[in-house]
């Protein structure tokens, strides 16, 4: 069932038919300075942007100090020995939400942590211990999602799709997946489309199957990751056109 708190409602209905940005910059990144994140949220308000997506209790602080739209935070948190690095912990979670986030992005998939739990098992241990939050499940199957949803979830999304082992053979996103998930659980809980939204198109095909808003993230936010894009795709063309050998 959605959220009946009015605070919850009013930030996730001023997200309706929107387009969220995820405003992530990594150290690693050749766009990388203190503020990029910062700069990368502020250009996502001026274009319109109803909602921002942010990773890391610092970056999460920036730009709420920055730009007055509802934040989506989550904190990544890498180890060699699980898949699972999305706001893991509960110690995670409460950073970002002291951090200024309104709502706080978790990975609800089956895999094991780094702790060896169920990474599903931290949905309802937030909801208890931070009430305040507005929850975001990250999962990758249609499984996944109908457990967030049964959890009290606010928020579901297929964000992890093709980063599971289970489907990472699967084309991504996967719309038909998607459009099973709005048809059943749109209900009761507020659908959202994130991960591997590449084009205006196909943010617009999702608002048709029913998504409540769109988050896109590397398409706006790292230009070297599209001209990574543009390159391969040149290169390969480049490969078929060096083909000689006879027919």
């Amino acid at each position: 069932m959605k959220t009946t708190d009015k605070r919850k409602r009013e930030i996730l209905e001023s997200l309706r038919g929107g387009l969220v940005v995820s405003c992530q910059v990594q150290p690693e990144d050749p766009i990388y300075t203190k503020d990029m994140a910062v700069k990368m949220a502020e250009a996502a308000k001026w274009a319109g942007a109803v909602g921002i997506r942010a990773n890391t209790p610092e970056q999460i602080r920036q730009i709420r100090e920055a730009v007055q739209l509802p934040v989506i935070g989550l904190y990544k948190i890498w180890n060699e020995d699980t898949g699972v690095y999305i706001t893991p912990t509960l110690e995670a979670a409460k950073a970002v939400w002291e951090a200024g986030a309104d709502i706080i992005a978790m990975d609800c998939t089956g895999r094991l942590t780094h702790e060896k739990t169920i990474a599903w098992k931290l949905l309802p241990q937030v909801k208890e211990a931070i009430p305040e939050a507005i929850t975001f499940a990250d999962v990758s199957n249609y499984e996944e999602a109908k457990r967030a949803v049964e959890l009290g979830a606010d928020i579901v999304a297929p964000t992890l799709c093709g980063y599971t082992d289970y489907t990472q053979d699967r084309p991504c996103p996967d719309y038909r997946e998607f459009a099973r998930m709005c048809r059943d659980f749109g209900q009761d809980v507020y659908m959202m489309m994130e991960g591997h939204l590449n084009t205006p198109e196909d943010a617009m095909k999702c608002m048709y199957l029913g998504a409540h808003a769109v988050v896109v993230g590397s398409a706006i936010t790292r230009p070297h990751l599209t001209a990574k894009r543009f390159v391969d795709l040149l290169r390969r063309y480049e490969d078929d056109g060096d083909d000689t050998s006879e027919q």
